[in-house]
């Protein structure tokens, strides 16, 4: 009987409690090649809203917003995934809808995106448009400069892996040389090909693999590298990538362990610190 009801209680968690959370999380970043001027820019980084999918609805997106603006970054960058193609399960939502929630984010240095695989495979010139009818840029291989604090700051949009075609070279070209650059881009499996002078790529889509079971880790990433970029912090050769966990589920409405997120990145220069 206790064995019955701990797998009930822990079925309501995954199910039904779990997925419908959304936590702020707070994530201090030092780069190396970062201007003392800028230090302590605060980025909001979300990802794989999935909107339609359970518990993803008009009413979280609001709450989503409200919690962002309350946070107060000085920047949105929004790592793809807004729509769901679960048909067994979802109900639909037209990015003009989730773009009418997203116009009320309000901070200083803008809200700026990138599309991932599932607003492709909808439609991703129409998740584009709606995108940026709402004052949200969407950065496909496109390049934008930041003014923080008086020092120059690059966002780099790299399209989404699994469905659009790369140019890392030519898109970090449209940068200035020397100054620092923050990647952004869906999918995380792009990271080895990142240069050396980008200073932090942010990504999403793997979800931290919803279900995080202890002494055995996450069961199903969506990367060929398994768990190794799964979610947080990831350095490798001094270059850093940080892996939101997003907000909505796919596949299987589940989380366990991987609670949906807003992640909040403070960003300092190592000298200072």
């Amino acid at each position: 009987m206790a064995v019955l009801l701990l797998g009930i209680s822990l079925a309501v968690w995954a199910f039904l409690i779990e997925p419908n959370r959304l936590v702020v999380r707070q994530q201090t970043i030092s780069i190396s090649n970062w201007r003392l001027k800028a230090n302590g820019l605060r980025i909001a980084a979300v990802s794989d809203i999935h909107a339609g999918s359970p518990f993803i609805d008009e009413q979280k997106l609001r709450k989503l917003v409200t919690l962002i603006n309350d946070s107060k970054p000085d920047l949105v960058v929004l790592l793809g995934d807004f729509m769901i193609n679960e048909r067994f399960y979802k109900q639909q939502i037209e990015p003009e809808v989730i773009a009418a929630q997203l116009r009320a984010l309000n901070v200083p240095l803008g809200v700026y995106a990138v599309l991932g695989n599932h607003d492709w495979w909808y439609d991703g010139a129409k998740v584009r448009r709606a995108l940026e009818a709402a004052g949200i840029k969407v950065l496909d291989n496109e390049v934008v400069r930041l003014d923080v604090s008086g020092e120059p700051v690059w966002l780099a949009g790299l399209a989404d892996v699994w469905t659009r075609p790369q140019d890392i070279t030519g898109t970090l070209s449209k940068a200035s040389p020397g100054e620092p650059v923050i990647v952004l881009t869906h999918n995380p499996d792009i990271f080895p090909a990142i240069p050396q002078s980008v200073s932090l790529t942010l990504a999403g889509h793997t979800h931290g693999g919803q279900v995080c079971l202890p002494l055995v880790g996450r069961l199903v990433v969506p990367s060929q590298y398994g768990q190794r970029y799964a979610a947080g912090l990831v350095i490798e050769n001094e270059k850093k990538l940080f892996v939101t966990t997003g907000v909505g589920t796919s596949v299987f409405p589940v989380r366990f362990l991987v609670a949906p997120e807003i992640v909040i990145l403070t960003v300092n220069s190592a000298g200072s610190n």
